[in-house]
Protein backbone atom coordinates (compact mmCIF):
# COMPACT_ATOMS: atom_id res chain seq x y z
CA UNK A 1 0.00 0.00 0.00
CA UNK A 2 1.39 3.61 -0.70
CA UNK A 3 0.89 6.13 1.45
CA UNK A 4 0.10 9.67 -0.09
CA UNK A 5 1.56 12.62 0.98
CA UNK A 6 -1.77 14.86 0.32
CA UNK A 7 -3.07 13.45 -2.85
CA UNK A 8 -2.57 15.06 -6.25
CA UNK A 9 -4.20 17.05 -9.01
CA UNK A 10 -6.24 15.42 -11.33
CA UNK A 11 -5.63 17.32 -14.29
CA UNK A 12 -5.19 15.74 -18.15
CA UNK A 13 -5.73 12.38 -15.91
CA UNK A 14 -4.94 10.27 -19.59
CA UNK A 15 -1.32 11.00 -20.28
CA UNK A 16 -0.39 9.64 -16.89
CA UNK A 17 -1.20 5.61 -17.11
CA UNK A 18 1.59 2.81 -17.56
CA UNK A 19 0.24 -0.58 -17.68
CA UNK A 20 0.60 -3.65 -15.70
CA UNK A 21 2.42 -5.76 -18.07
CA UNK A 22 4.94 -2.86 -18.48
CA UNK A 23 5.56 -2.86 -14.56
CA UNK A 24 5.69 -6.21 -14.95
CA UNK A 25 8.65 -6.55 -17.25
CA UNK A 26 10.41 -4.04 -15.42
CA UNK A 27 10.09 -6.12 -12.16
CA UNK A 28 11.39 -9.11 -14.16
CA UNK A 29 14.01 -7.19 -15.74
CA UNK A 30 15.38 -6.27 -12.60
CA UNK A 31 15.30 -9.73 -11.27
CA UNK A 32 17.28 -11.30 -14.16
CA UNK A 33 19.86 -8.54 -14.55
CA UNK A 34 20.30 -6.33 -12.25
CA UNK A 35 19.85 -2.33 -12.75
CA UNK A 36 22.19 -0.26 -14.17
CA UNK A 37 25.34 1.71 -12.83
CA UNK A 38 24.75 5.17 -12.44
CA UNK A 39 27.92 5.57 -14.03
CA UNK A 40 27.86 3.43 -17.43
CA UNK A 41 28.30 5.55 -20.04
CA UNK A 42 25.16 6.29 -22.31
CA UNK A 43 22.90 9.01 -23.70
CA UNK A 44 22.51 9.52 -27.43
CA UNK A 45 23.68 12.31 -29.36
CA UNK A 46 22.16 15.47 -30.19
CA UNK A 47 21.92 17.59 -33.88
CA UNK A 48 21.25 20.44 -33.40
CA UNK A 49 18.73 22.25 -35.64
CA UNK A 50 19.42 25.25 -37.47
CA UNK A 51 18.10 27.76 -39.71
CA UNK A 52 19.43 30.09 -42.02
CA UNK A 53 19.92 33.45 -40.80
CA UNK A 54 17.13 36.00 -42.17
CA UNK A 55 17.72 39.66 -42.94
CA UNK A 56 16.53 42.79 -40.98
CA UNK A 57 13.50 44.52 -41.75
CA UNK A 58 12.89 48.23 -40.96
CA UNK A 59 9.24 47.00 -40.29
CA UNK A 60 10.56 44.16 -38.07
CA UNK A 61 8.03 43.45 -34.93
CA UNK A 62 9.73 43.99 -31.45
CA UNK A 63 12.69 42.90 -29.88
CA UNK A 64 13.25 39.22 -30.62
CA UNK A 65 13.59 36.57 -27.88
CA UNK A 66 16.79 36.02 -26.29
CA UNK A 67 17.72 32.22 -28.12
CA UNK A 68 20.48 30.78 -29.51
CA UNK A 69 20.65 31.78 -33.30
CA UNK A 70 18.65 28.85 -35.45
CA UNK A 71 16.77 27.56 -32.34
CA UNK A 72 13.83 26.20 -33.56
CA UNK A 73 11.09 27.47 -31.20
CA UNK A 74 8.34 25.11 -32.22
CA UNK A 75 8.24 21.33 -30.94
CA UNK A 76 6.21 18.77 -28.77
CA UNK A 77 6.91 16.67 -25.46
CA UNK A 78 6.61 12.79 -25.80
CA UNK A 79 3.66 11.39 -23.68
CA UNK A 80 2.37 7.53 -22.66
CA UNK A 81 2.29 6.44 -26.21
CA UNK A 82 5.31 7.55 -28.79
CA UNK A 83 6.68 6.02 -31.64
CA UNK A 84 9.12 3.87 -29.86
CA UNK A 85 6.07 2.42 -27.88
CA UNK A 86 5.08 0.10 -31.25
CA UNK A 87 7.57 -1.34 -33.61
CA UNK A 88 10.77 -1.19 -34.84
CA UNK A 89 9.51 -0.17 -38.49
CA UNK A 90 6.70 2.66 -36.82
CA UNK A 91 9.30 3.84 -35.09
CA UNK A 92 11.60 4.15 -38.07
CA UNK A 93 8.82 5.83 -40.27
CA UNK A 94 8.22 8.05 -37.71
CA UNK A 95 11.87 9.27 -37.08
CA UNK A 96 12.23 9.97 -40.94
CA UNK A 97 9.64 11.55 -40.97
CA UNK A 98 10.12 14.03 -38.09
CA UNK A 99 13.87 14.22 -39.50
CA UNK A 100 12.59 16.25 -42.62
CA UNK A 101 12.12 19.01 -39.95
CA UNK A 102 14.37 18.96 -37.19
CA UNK A 103 12.12 20.22 -34.07
CA UNK A 104 12.87 20.30 -30.20
CA UNK A 105 11.62 17.29 -28.61
CA UNK A 106 10.79 16.43 -24.66
CA UNK A 107 10.28 13.35 -22.46
CA UNK A 108 9.94 13.05 -19.02
CA UNK A 109 11.83 10.84 -16.30
CA UNK A 110 9.08 9.22 -15.29
CA UNK A 111 5.98 8.71 -16.06
CA UNK A 112 4.65 9.56 -19.61
CA UNK A 113 5.98 7.03 -20.94
CA UNK A 114 8.67 6.04 -18.78
CA UNK A 115 8.91 3.62 -15.37
CA UNK A 116 10.54 4.67 -12.73
CA UNK A 117 13.99 5.21 -13.09
CA UNK A 118 15.23 4.86 -9.69
CA UNK A 119 13.14 1.78 -8.41
CA UNK A 120 15.43 1.89 -5.58
CA UNK A 121 17.97 4.73 -3.88
CA UNK A 122 20.85 4.61 -6.44
CA UNK A 123 19.83 1.91 -8.57
CA UNK A 124 18.68 2.71 -11.89
CA UNK A 125 16.53 1.60 -14.43
CA UNK A 126 17.19 3.59 -18.03
CA UNK A 127 15.34 1.17 -20.41
CA UNK A 128 12.83 3.72 -21.28
CA UNK A 129 14.29 6.82 -21.14
CA UNK A 130 17.37 5.19 -23.32
CA UNK A 131 14.44 4.74 -25.87
CA UNK A 132 12.93 7.71 -25.91
CA UNK A 133 16.00 9.87 -26.08
CA UNK A 134 17.07 7.49 -29.08
CA UNK A 135 14.19 8.35 -31.05
CA UNK A 136 15.24 11.79 -30.32
CA UNK A 137 18.48 11.64 -31.78
CA UNK A 138 17.18 9.09 -35.23
CA UNK A 139 14.77 11.97 -35.78
CA UNK A 140 17.41 14.47 -35.24
CA UNK A 141 15.82 16.15 -32.33
CA UNK A 142 17.34 18.62 -30.14
CA UNK A 143 16.33 16.72 -27.17
CA UNK A 144 15.17 18.58 -23.40
CA UNK A 145 14.29 16.47 -20.20
CA UNK A 146 11.35 17.25 -17.86
CA UNK A 147 12.93 16.66 -14.05
CA UNK A 148 9.73 14.92 -13.19
CA UNK A 149 8.29 12.91 -11.46
CA UNK A 150 9.48 11.67 -8.47
CA UNK A 151 9.79 7.71 -7.84
CA UNK A 152 7.60 6.43 -5.10
CA UNK A 153 10.33 6.06 -2.27
CA UNK A 154 10.57 9.62 -2.19
CA UNK A 155 6.70 10.74 -1.54
CA UNK A 156 6.26 8.26 1.14
CA UNK A 157 5.62 4.95 -0.69
CA UNK A 158 7.47 2.04 -0.82
CA UNK A 159 10.72 0.78 -3.41
CA UNK A 160 10.61 -1.16 -5.95
CA UNK A 161 8.82 -1.18 -9.51
CA UNK A 162 5.94 1.43 -9.18
CA UNK A 163 2.49 -0.47 -8.98
CA UNK A 164 -0.02 -0.26 -11.75
CA UNK A 165 -2.21 1.30 -8.76
CA UNK A 166 0.46 3.83 -7.83
CA UNK A 167 0.57 5.14 -11.24
CA UNK A 168 -3.03 6.57 -11.16
CA UNK A 169 -2.84 7.65 -7.81
CA UNK A 170 0.55 9.09 -6.87
CA UNK A 171 2.52 9.84 -9.94
CA UNK A 172 2.12 13.47 -9.15
CA UNK A 173 2.82 13.85 -5.93
CA UNK A 174 5.85 15.65 -5.04
CA UNK A 175 8.66 14.16 -3.02
CA UNK A 176 8.92 14.39 0.70
CA UNK A 177 10.98 17.66 1.65
CA UNK A 178 13.47 15.00 3.25
CA UNK A 179 14.44 13.52 0.02
CA UNK A 180 14.77 16.91 -1.82
CA UNK A 181 18.08 16.19 -1.75
CA UNK A 182 17.50 12.71 -3.29
CA UNK A 183 15.52 13.95 -6.12
CA UNK A 184 18.26 16.81 -6.69
CA UNK A 185 20.94 13.58 -6.82
CA UNK A 186 18.76 11.46 -9.34
CA UNK A 187 18.39 14.83 -11.51
CA UNK A 188 22.11 15.48 -11.62
CA UNK A 189 22.49 11.20 -12.09
CA UNK A 190 20.51 12.03 -15.73
CA UNK A 191 22.52 15.25 -16.46
CA UNK A 192 25.51 13.08 -16.15
CA UNK A 193 24.21 9.91 -18.31
CA UNK A 194 22.53 12.16 -21.13
CA UNK A 195 25.61 14.25 -21.73
CA UNK A 196 24.29 15.38 -25.25
CA UNK A 197 21.05 16.93 -23.57
CA UNK A 198 21.54 20.39 -22.70
CA UNK A 199 18.54 21.50 -21.61
CA UNK A 200 16.67 21.05 -18.26
CA UNK A 201 12.92 21.74 -16.86
CA UNK A 202 12.47 21.59 -13.52
CA UNK A 203 9.16 19.95 -12.43
CA UNK A 204 5.83 19.58 -13.82
CA UNK A 205 2.73 22.49 -13.09
CA UNK A 206 3.80 22.53 -9.69
CA UNK A 207 2.50 18.79 -9.04
CA UNK A 208 2.10 18.31 -5.23
CA UNK A 209 2.97 21.88 -4.04
CA UNK A 210 -0.61 23.19 -5.50
CA UNK A 211 -3.26 20.81 -5.18
CA UNK A 212 -6.13 23.21 -4.69
CA UNK A 213 -5.90 26.13 -6.69
CA UNK A 214 -7.95 28.29 -5.12
CA UNK A 215 -5.57 28.58 -2.34
CA UNK A 216 -1.85 29.52 -2.40
CA UNK A 217 0.97 27.10 -3.90
CA UNK A 218 3.49 26.03 -1.65
CA UNK A 219 6.08 28.08 -3.70
CA UNK A 220 8.86 28.08 -1.00
CA UNK A 221 8.63 23.88 -1.03
CA UNK A 222 9.05 24.19 -4.90
CA UNK A 223 11.19 26.91 -4.93
CA UNK A 224 13.66 24.82 -2.53
CA UNK A 225 13.42 21.85 -4.30
CA UNK A 226 14.54 23.91 -7.40
CA UNK A 227 17.16 25.54 -6.12
CA UNK A 228 18.50 21.99 -4.86
CA UNK A 229 18.25 20.51 -8.77
CA UNK A 230 19.88 23.68 -10.03
CA UNK A 231 22.63 23.60 -7.78
CA UNK A 232 23.13 19.35 -8.17
CA UNK A 233 23.02 19.57 -12.27
CA UNK A 234 24.74 22.52 -11.99
CA UNK A 235 28.03 20.90 -10.02
CA UNK A 236 27.33 17.41 -12.44
CA UNK A 237 26.88 19.30 -15.91
CA UNK A 238 28.17 23.45 -15.95
CA UNK A 239 27.38 23.60 -19.78
CA UNK A 240 23.87 22.39 -18.24
CA UNK A 241 20.98 24.46 -18.92
CA UNK A 242 18.18 24.38 -16.33
CA UNK A 243 14.87 26.84 -16.16
CA UNK A 244 11.89 26.48 -14.30
CA UNK A 245 9.04 26.94 -12.55
CA UNK A 246 6.83 25.07 -15.25
CA UNK A 247 3.98 26.70 -13.68
CA UNK A 248 0.15 26.45 -14.95
CA UNK A 249 -0.97 30.53 -15.47
CA UNK A 250 -4.40 29.42 -14.62
CA UNK A 251 -7.14 32.20 -15.59
CA UNK A 252 -10.73 33.24 -14.68
CA UNK A 253 -13.83 34.98 -15.98
CA UNK A 254 -13.57 37.56 -13.48
CA UNK A 255 -11.48 38.58 -10.20
CA UNK A 256 -8.61 40.90 -10.12
CA UNK A 257 -4.97 39.80 -10.27
CA UNK A 258 -2.16 42.50 -12.74
CA UNK A 259 -2.18 39.99 -15.47
CA UNK A 260 -5.85 40.74 -17.03
CA UNK A 261 -7.17 41.03 -20.29
CA UNK A 262 -10.65 40.76 -22.36
CA UNK A 263 -9.97 37.12 -22.48
CA UNK A 264 -10.06 36.98 -18.26
CA UNK A 265 -8.12 37.02 -15.14
CA UNK A 266 -5.13 34.82 -14.20
CA UNK A 267 -5.36 33.26 -11.19
CA UNK A 268 -3.12 35.67 -8.65
CA UNK A 269 -1.48 32.47 -6.75
CA UNK A 270 -0.14 31.86 -9.98
CA UNK A 271 1.21 35.06 -10.05
CA UNK A 272 2.46 35.05 -6.52
CA UNK A 273 4.15 31.69 -6.64
CA UNK A 274 5.67 32.90 -9.80
CA UNK A 275 6.83 36.23 -8.59
CA UNK A 276 8.32 34.26 -4.84
CA UNK A 277 10.06 31.52 -7.30
CA UNK A 278 12.07 34.45 -9.39
CA UNK A 279 12.98 36.27 -6.44
CA UNK A 280 14.65 33.61 -4.74
CA UNK A 281 15.52 30.95 -7.34
CA UNK A 282 19.51 30.31 -7.01
CA UNK A 283 19.60 30.80 -10.89
CA UNK A 284 17.74 29.96 -13.93
CA UNK A 285 18.75 29.96 -17.84
CA UNK A 286 15.48 30.34 -19.40
CA UNK A 287 11.58 30.58 -17.53
CA UNK A 288 9.17 27.81 -17.67
CA UNK A 289 5.01 28.70 -17.64
CA UNK A 290 2.09 26.77 -19.31
CA UNK A 291 -1.50 27.18 -19.71
CA UNK A 292 -4.17 27.15 -21.61
CA UNK A 293 -6.70 29.92 -22.97
CA UNK A 294 -9.85 28.59 -22.04
CA UNK A 295 -10.22 29.55 -18.40
CA UNK A 296 -10.79 27.24 -15.38
CA UNK A 297 -14.83 27.18 -15.92
CA UNK A 298 -13.82 26.05 -19.83
CA UNK A 299 -15.28 29.57 -21.37
CA UNK A 300 -13.35 30.98 -24.05
CA UNK A 301 -13.44 34.70 -23.70
CA UNK A 302 -15.01 36.38 -26.17
CA UNK A 303 -13.98 33.63 -28.33
CA UNK A 304 -12.02 30.72 -29.29
CA UNK A 305 -9.86 33.07 -31.34
CA UNK A 306 -9.92 36.41 -28.82
CA UNK A 307 -9.00 33.82 -25.91
CA UNK A 308 -5.73 33.26 -27.48
CA UNK A 309 -4.55 36.95 -26.62
CA UNK A 310 -4.34 35.51 -23.37
CA UNK A 311 -0.46 33.66 -24.96
CA UNK A 312 1.00 36.77 -25.88
CA UNK A 313 0.04 38.69 -23.03
CA UNK A 314 1.20 36.89 -20.58
CA UNK A 315 4.72 35.99 -22.58
CA UNK A 316 5.13 39.74 -22.90
CA UNK A 317 4.28 40.27 -18.87
CA UNK A 318 6.71 37.30 -18.45
CA UNK A 319 9.56 39.11 -20.54
CA UNK A 320 8.76 42.83 -18.48
CA UNK A 321 9.51 40.99 -15.37
CA UNK A 322 12.57 39.06 -16.34
CA UNK A 323 14.25 40.74 -18.94
CA UNK A 324 16.57 38.58 -21.20
CA UNK A 325 15.55 35.56 -20.20
CA UNK A 326 14.29 33.04 -23.11
CA UNK A 327 10.57 32.00 -22.32
CA UNK A 328 9.07 28.51 -22.85
CA UNK A 329 5.95 27.50 -22.61
CA UNK A 330 6.04 23.93 -21.94
CA UNK A 331 2.76 23.17 -22.47
CA UNK A 332 -0.86 25.05 -24.05
CA UNK A 333 -4.21 24.03 -25.12
CA UNK A 334 -6.65 25.85 -26.62
CA UNK A 335 -9.32 23.35 -26.32
CA UNK A 336 -11.55 23.43 -23.54
CA UNK A 337 -11.69 19.93 -21.46
CA UNK A 338 -15.28 19.85 -20.92
CA UNK A 339 -15.55 17.42 -23.91
CA UNK A 340 -15.51 20.03 -26.52
CA UNK A 341 -15.11 18.82 -30.13
CA UNK A 342 -14.48 21.25 -33.21
CA UNK A 343 -14.45 20.39 -36.75
CA UNK A 344 -10.92 19.35 -37.83
CA UNK A 345 -10.39 22.35 -40.01
CA UNK A 346 -11.10 24.88 -37.16
CA UNK A 347 -9.11 22.95 -34.47
CA UNK A 348 -6.00 23.62 -36.87
CA UNK A 349 -7.17 27.07 -37.51
CA UNK A 350 -7.38 28.04 -33.84
CA UNK A 351 -4.04 26.42 -33.25
CA UNK A 352 -2.42 28.37 -35.98
CA UNK A 353 -3.48 31.33 -34.44
CA UNK A 354 -2.11 30.34 -30.94
CA UNK A 355 0.92 29.75 -32.63
CA UNK A 356 1.11 33.23 -33.96
CA UNK A 357 0.38 34.47 -30.54
CA UNK A 358 3.79 32.74 -29.37
CA UNK A 359 6.09 34.12 -32.24
CA UNK A 360 4.75 37.72 -32.28
CA UNK A 361 4.82 38.09 -28.51
CA UNK A 362 8.58 36.36 -28.40
CA UNK A 363 8.24 33.72 -26.79
CA UNK A 364 11.53 31.39 -27.22
CA UNK A 365 10.07 28.05 -27.20
CA UNK A 366 6.25 26.80 -27.69
CA UNK A 367 5.89 22.91 -26.97
CA UNK A 368 3.34 20.96 -28.38
CA UNK A 369 1.73 18.60 -26.00
CA UNK A 370 1.23 15.27 -28.24
CA UNK A 371 -1.62 13.33 -27.54
CA UNK A 372 -0.92 9.54 -26.40
CA UNK A 373 -2.89 6.86 -28.22
CA UNK A 374 -2.47 3.71 -29.71
CA UNK A 375 -5.79 3.63 -31.70
CA UNK A 376 -6.97 5.87 -34.45
CA UNK A 377 -8.00 8.32 -35.60
CA UNK A 378 -6.08 10.99 -33.81
CA UNK A 379 -6.72 14.39 -35.23
CA UNK A 380 -4.74 16.32 -32.64
CA UNK A 381 -1.91 13.93 -32.71
CA UNK A 382 1.12 14.77 -34.93
CA UNK A 383 1.76 11.33 -36.50
CA UNK A 384 -1.52 8.90 -37.06
CA UNK A 385 -0.79 6.39 -34.56
CA UNK A 386 -1.84 3.44 -36.65
CA UNK A 387 0.57 3.98 -39.71
CA UNK A 388 3.12 6.68 -38.30
CA UNK A 389 2.31 9.14 -41.51
CA UNK A 390 2.35 12.34 -40.64
CA UNK A 391 -0.88 14.23 -39.85
CA UNK A 392 -1.68 17.98 -40.11
CA UNK A 393 -0.98 18.95 -36.84
CA UNK A 394 2.75 17.69 -37.46
CA UNK A 395 2.40 19.45 -40.57
CA UNK A 396 1.70 22.60 -39.49
CA UNK A 397 4.16 22.30 -36.23
CA UNK A 398 6.77 21.29 -39.24
CA UNK A 399 5.97 24.55 -41.14
CA UNK A 400 6.34 26.63 -38.15
CA UNK A 401 9.32 24.86 -36.85
CA UNK A 402 10.84 25.93 -40.81
CA UNK A 403 9.52 29.62 -41.66
CA UNK A 404 9.25 31.30 -38.05
CA UNK A 405 12.42 29.81 -35.69
CA UNK A 406 13.02 32.10 -33.08
CA UNK A 407 15.53 33.87 -34.72
CA UNK A 408 12.80 34.45 -37.94
CA UNK A 409 12.97 38.08 -38.37
CA UNK A 410 9.12 39.24 -38.41
CA UNK A 411 7.69 41.77 -40.16
CA UNK A 412 4.60 43.81 -39.62
CA UNK A 413 2.04 43.42 -42.71
CA UNK A 414 -1.72 43.63 -42.13
CA UNK A 415 -4.52 41.90 -44.06
CA UNK A 416 -7.86 44.01 -45.25
CA UNK A 417 -10.22 42.15 -43.80
CA UNK A 418 -9.73 41.75 -40.02
CA UNK A 419 -10.81 38.25 -39.89
CA UNK A 420 -7.65 36.67 -41.62
CA UNK A 421 -4.50 36.67 -39.12
CA UNK A 422 -1.22 37.14 -40.87
CA UNK A 423 2.22 36.59 -39.76
CA UNK A 424 5.14 37.48 -42.08
CA UNK A 425 8.50 36.89 -42.73
CA UNK A 426 11.02 38.11 -45.70
CA UNK A 427 10.44 35.06 -47.46
CA UNK A 428 7.07 33.67 -46.36
CA UNK A 429 3.52 34.69 -45.25
CA UNK A 430 1.14 32.77 -43.27
CA UNK A 431 -2.79 33.24 -43.60
CA UNK A 432 -5.32 32.19 -41.26
CA UNK A 433 -9.04 32.75 -41.75
CA UNK A 434 -10.67 32.95 -38.00
CA UNK A 435 -14.27 33.04 -39.64
CA UNK A 436 -16.81 30.13 -40.26
CA UNK A 437 -16.98 32.10 -43.88
CA UNK A 438 -15.21 31.86 -47.21
CA UNK A 439 -13.48 35.40 -47.21
CA UNK A 440 -11.04 37.63 -49.75
CA UNK A 441 -8.45 39.73 -48.35
CA UNK A 442 -5.49 41.83 -49.53
CA UNK A 443 -2.66 41.40 -47.71
CA UNK A 444 1.37 42.44 -48.79
CA UNK A 445 -0.30 43.66 -52.23
CA UNK A 446 -1.68 40.04 -53.14
CA UNK A 447 -5.10 38.89 -52.97
CA UNK A 448 -6.24 35.85 -51.51
CA UNK A 449 -9.99 33.90 -51.28
CA UNK A 450 -9.51 31.46 -48.52
CA UNK A 451 -12.04 28.92 -47.27
CA UNK A 452 -13.51 28.79 -43.85
CA UNK A 453 -11.01 28.17 -41.88
CA UNK A 454 -8.42 28.02 -43.98
CA UNK A 455 -4.59 28.11 -43.24
CA UNK A 456 -2.39 29.16 -46.22
CA UNK A 457 1.17 29.22 -46.73
CA UNK A 458 2.50 31.85 -49.27
CA UNK A 459 6.06 32.66 -50.92
CA UNK A 460 6.96 36.50 -50.90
Amino acid sequence: MVSSNGGWTRRRLGRLTASAAVVAALALAAASCGFIDPDEPGGPAVQESSAAPRAASESEIGKPPAVDPGWPRWGFTHTGVSANNVTQQFEQDVAQSLARTPMLQNQHIMGFGALNPEPYPRQYFWEDLDSRLNLMKESGGTQIITLCCAPDWMKGGPEGPTEESAWDEHLEDAPYPEHYDDFARLAATVATRYKDVKYFMVWNEFKGFWKDHAKPADYKGYTELYNKVYDAVKAARPDAKVGGPYLGFDSNSDGESELQGPWGVVNQNAIDAFEYWFKNKKGADFIVVDGASPTDAHELIPDEFGALAKFGAVTKWLREKTGDLPIWWSEWYFVPEDGTTWPEKKRLAVQAASMIEFAESGAATALYWNPQTKEGPCAACLWDPRTGAEMPTGQLVSNFTKWFPADAKLQQVTSSDPKVRVLAQPQQLLLVNTADAAVTTTVDGKEFALQPYEIKWSGR
